[in-house]
């Protein structure tokens, strides 16, 4: 399935503005997704429930799948979401051992 939405660009500057357009929207999902993870972390209560490689798995299988259907090379979309999620759980790590950190602190 191609993407319908594609203009012919005419020029380097106006690719590079719908690039930029592209880029704009992608951060803002980005932002969106973070706020959910920041969510998820709340039900989470062990380092093995961060990691959550079944879940990592699945996902990383659901977007190889779906950029198929955009005509997108699977491998590339595996990358950036490998990447992705890998911040994401470092992230939540560095939080939940902080966590800990003040919560041990405060018994001591």
């Amino acid at each position: 399935m191609e993407s319908n939405n594609i203009t012919h660009c005419t020029s380097l500057d106006e690719v590079r503005l719908n690039i930029d357009k592209i880029d704009k929207a992608l951060v803002k999902l980005i932002a969106d997704r973070s706020r959910y993870v920041d969510q998820a972390a709340q039900f989470k209560k062990t380092t093995n429930d961060v990691i959550a490689g079944d879940r990592v798995s699945l996902v990383i299988n659901k977007v190889k799948s779906l950029a198929e259907q955009h005509s997108l090379d699977p491998s590339i979309v595996e990358k950036v979401y490998r990447t992705m999620i890998r911040v994401f759980t470092e992230e939540e790590l560095a939080k939940q051992n902080r966590l800990y950190s003040d919560m041990k602190k405060s018994y001591y």
